[in-house]
């Protein structure tokens, strides 16, 4: 367990540090309105992403241990296609991203999609090897094709960072589909003995689904907040901050897919407990440290060096969200426990609790005190969610 832990763990650190130094060299490149509005279209892609996850996400992992691979595979695919269509079309007619780019939140979220639908049948294997590399060509890739987008070709614009998720996105699909192709190859030949489990997987897949749509929602709404009251601009400052604190999460996001796969695997429900209170200790421990480090950084560091004077008042961001980033943090592996065990309803329940916290606090905190109220808010939010996780855990776990 403790090669692919630190496996996992160093591979999306690995990852982190490349995409660290993408956030300042986006930063000087495309200033802080360019910024947002790559942060406008990022969040776009990722509801859509989350919003095929009914199929193409945790669902995978848990049903393809019951039932044939042929009839997980087929419902993932074509819901990755049509899926994307349809999310599309709403946050288009909702006005959430700009509708020049409404083919690129389309191809972009279809093929992330499948390349999450492909990873996630690699770890329900325990291919954790492969399920790693998948992630570090999907996220390690994007910097040296932007630095050579940027800086070699001269194309210095939002456009220019939409190609290098091409790149990698499709660069990743490859290689995912290449690792599953015997895989994916028998299951379309033989003929299933079983239907198609289409309503289970939707009904497990729906509940799965409200608890990701409101987790993102919940750590990305206050984008379009900020957007509306402060324009791109505002969005790229608390983008910036955003993204330097939400590198700790790769430690509790490495662990919490370890955690799915290995409770998913384990039928005594005694184990699956002890094995997520001792991820959730290691986590704790990894994402406190983490962010205290983080806090001792002074903020002229980011406006001298790392970013750009744009970015003045980047150090409240990171305070506000210090508190819910260690929470949320903790929430993350005890909800991939709850999904795992098949208390999905238990984990969706938190992450509605966070974005209701999420929308009252924002109602009174944004209007008021702009950038810094944002990060207190979503802090706020992230807390409740722990909170609500750990009692549905205690709650489940005794059953």
């Amino acid at each position: 367990m403790w090669k692919n832990i630190l496996g996992t763990v160093g591979a999306r650190y690995l990852v982190a540090l490349l995409n660290l130094l993408l956030i300042f060299v986006n930063a000087k490149v495309l200033g802080a309105e360019g910024l947002g509005l790559v942060g406008i279209l990022i969040a776009s892609i990722n509801l859509v992403t989350t919003f095929n996850s009914i199929f193409c996400g945790g669902t995978i992992v848990y049903f393809m241990h019951r039932y044939s691979l042929r009839d997980v595979f087929i419902p993932a695919y074509l819901w990755a296609i049509f899926g994307s269509m349809l999310a599309t079309a709403v946050l288009a007619l909702a006005g959430m991203f700009p509708l020049g780019y409404l083919l690129d939140v389309y191809l972009l979220s279809l093929t992330g999609s499948l390349i999450t639908a492909n990873s996630r049948f690699l770890l329900g294997q325990d291919r954790v090897g492969a399920f790693n590399l998948i992630f570090m060509i999907q996220g390690g890739l994007l910097c040296p094709v932007l630095l050579f987008l940027y800086f070699i070709l001269g194309l210095k614009d939002a456009e220019a960072y939409l190609y290098g998720l091409y790149v990698a996105n499709l660069s990743a699909l490859g290689c995912s589909l290449w690792w599953l192709y015997r895989d994916l190859r028998s299951c379309l030949l033989q003929t299933s003995r079983t239907s198609l489990h289409w309503r289970e997987m939707l009904v497990y897949g729906l509940w799965g689904n409200v608890d990701n749509l409101a987790e993102v929602c919940t750590t990305r709404i206050n984008y379009f907040f900020i957007r509306r009251f402060l324009g791109f601009a505002g969005v790229g400052l608390l983008d910036g901050g955003t993204r330097i604190s939400e590198s700790v999460w790769h430690i509790s996001r490495s662990i919490g897919f370890l955690t799915n796969s290995q409770v998913a695997r384990e039928k005594d429900p005694q184990k699956q407990r002890q094995i997520t209170l001792r991820l959730l200790r290691l986590t704790f421990l990894g994402t406190f440290v983490a962010v205290v480090c983080l806090l001792c950084v002074p903020e002229w560091i980011f406006t001298d060096y790392l970013f750009s004077q744009e970015f003045k008042g980047i150090t409240s961001v990171i305070r506000g969200l210090s508190v819910g980033i260690v929470a949320f943090g903790c929430h993350t592996i005890l909800s991939q426990y709850l999904i795992a065990s098949g208390h999905v309803r238990y984990s969706a329940a938190s992450s509605c609790v966070g974005l209701i916290v999420l929308l009252i606090a924002g109602y009174f905190l944004i209007p008021a005190y702009g950038i810094p109220g944002a990060a207190v808010t979503s802090s706020l939010a992230f807390t409740a969610m722990a909170c609500f996780s750990f009692w549905a855990f205690l709650k489940s776990s005794r059953k």
